[in-house]
Formats: structure tokens, sequence, C-alpha cells
């Protein structure tokens, strides 16, 4: 048996829009200055208060920052269901992915996320995922990454070993999360952070479309029999 452990945002979903326009909008309301797209991208992945933090240049997390754009974002979502600007489509080949990897009787499907179990819940309801993934990890589970723990908790959840193991994900906290729980770095290409520095984090293998993902996970199979 396998497990896929999949990121959300950069990964499955283009959130790009709506998580730079809430940071822009949130950074307004609050007076501060917004330090542009790669530095509200770069954060992506992070727990919210942690990349909130960060990407203010704060040295610990700002509690009016991290609620504010909570509502701005709720507001932002609201509104996406009539504005096309705002909406978080997938990324292209993951829905025929997904369903192909799902149907894989010795494969289990995994999600561990920076967002909330709130947003995670809204991702997989809105995608029409509920049968797909036997376990979720959000940032209210676990430790932000690139802590391992998201990965533990989901391997132990599984019963599924560390050598049988991939985490798929865009930035630079995926692929060092992945180190430190023991399994494989998968990084996907058409994400939110440079491809140069996925590979210096740990990226054993890089994608550069869905397709590709099936490639690896049949390796996977010969190289290590059940």
């Amino acid at each position: 048996m396998d497990l896929i452990i999949f990121d959300l945002d950069g990964t499955l979903i283009d959130s790009e829009a709506i998580i730079l326009g809430a940071q822009y909008e949130t950074f307004a309301r609050c007076g501060r200055v917004h330090p542009g797209r790669e530095a509200g991208l770069g954060v992506i992945g992070l727990t919210l208060d942690i990349a909130l933090m960060r990407v203010a240049g704060l040295a610990e997390p700002d509690d009016v920052l991290t609620q504010t754009y909570r509502d701005v974002f709720n507001d932002m979502r609201r509104r996406a269901e009539t504005d096309p600007s705002l909406a978080e489509p997938l990324f292209p080949g993951v829905a025929e992915m997904l369903a192909g990897l799902s149907q894989r009787p010795q494969t289990l499907l995994g999600i561990a996320t920076g967002k909330s179990r709130r947003g995670a819940d809204y991702a997989i309801e809105h995608h029409g995922w509920a049968s797909l993934f036997a376990t979720t990890q959000t940032a209210d589970d676990a430790i932000s990454k690139p802590h391992p723990g998201m990965i533990l908790r989901a391997m132990a959840e599984t019963g599924i070993a560390p050598e049988r193991t991939l985490m798929v994900g865009d930035s630079t906290f995926d692929m060092e999360m992945a180190g430190a729980a023991g399994v494989t770095p998968v990084a996907v290409s058409w994400g939110f952070q440079p491809v140069a520095a996925l590979r210096a984090a740990g990226a054993r293998h890089v994608i550069e479309n869905c397709a590709e993902l099936t490639s690896i996970v049949d390796g996977l199979a010969v190289a290590q029999p059940a």
C-alpha cells in the first residue's frame, strides 16, 4: 500500500488571486505596506499567523493582523461565488490525476496543508473530494510546516510506512517536511516557489505535469515491493 500526501494551495488549487488579494487588503487595513507578490507567495504553506508574521517582517505573530486576514479572506470567499477574479480553480490535470489515483486499489491519498481545518473542509467539499482522501492534516492538527508532524500523523492514521509515502507539494516547506519525516519529496513545477529552491530543499523528483506523478508512484511500487 502506498500513501500520497498532497499540499493544497499551489499544488492542487490555484489560489494565488484570493490569497494575495486578502494579504494586500489586510495590510492596507492594518496600516502596513505589503512587500509584494514574491514575498506573499513565498510564505504560502505556513500556518497563517506565521505566514503573516514573515510577510510583515515581525518577530512574532500579530493577533490583529491574523484576525483581519481571516475576516478579509472569508469576505472574499463569499464574493468569489459571483466574482471570477477571486476563483480558486484546480491546476490543469489535477481532477483527472486524483480520480485515477483514487481508483488504484493499493494507493491511499492524503492532504497536508497550512490551511485551517475549516479551510481544508471547504476545499474538499467545494471540489467534491469527500470520498478521495483517507487522511487530512491541517494547521489545526499539527505544528506548522516544515515540522514533520502533519506527515507523521497521516502515516499513523493510515498505517503506511515512510518508505511507501510520497509528499507532493510546491513549497520548500513541503520538501523540508517530507525530508524530516523520512518520506519521498515530490515537487510540482507549477506552484508558488521556484524549482531551484525546491531542489535545494530536498525535492527528489520535480514533475512538470500531473501525469508524471503516476510514473513516480509506479516506480515506488517496483522499488518497494509489498
